[in-house]
């Protein structure tokens, strides 16, 4: 699916994580084999006109399509997410949990992005929702988008 260019990754707009380098390996403590546990991640340069943030952390390489591991929406409009930590509201992801479930690729190396969105708005959607379900809720809502791509494979 091709974004519009108001949600192409910006230049503007940055994530990174102390944790792990753009297209680094993730450490093993934010992962299946370690305390699955969100990384911390540091957010720059946001519009001034946010009014809060989405996350979507998933998988494109998973062998049954993309796999989510982290939904989190209506975020405040933070400079940080802290390491282990529930920022916002949390949806469903592919385990079936409202949480972070960490990488955990059954063979070879995967791919982990994580995706911050920041949106003109709060959310606050009537139900509970997956990451299809918070794309659609964010249409026409965002500002900006960047990503972080993390990589793993286990031991």
């Amino acid at each position: 699916m091709a974004l519009p260019a108001a949600q192409k990754p910006s230049k503007e707009m940055k994530l990174t994580s102390p944790e792990f380098e753009h297209k680094g390996l993730i450490p093993g403590k934010f992962t299946c084999q370690g305390d699955d546990v969100n990384p911390a991640l540091i957010i720059e340069g946001l519009p001034g006109e946010a009014k809060s943030l989405a996350l979507i952390v998933d998988d494109p390489d998973a062998p049954m399509g993309t796999w989510v591991h982290w939904v989190v929406y209506d975020i405040p409009v933070v400079a940080k997410i802290e390491q282990d930590s529930i920022p916002g509201t949390q949806g469903n992801n592919s385990f079936g949990r409202k949480d972070y479930g960490g990488p955990c690729p059954p063979s070879g190396t995967h791919r982990y992005f994580f995706k911050l969105y920041a949106l003109d708005r709060q959310l606050n959607p009537d139900e509970e929702i997956s990451k299809e379900g918070l794309e659609k809720a964010m249409q026409g809502h965002i500002l900006d988008k960047t990503e972080l791509i993390g990589l793993y494979k286990k031991h």
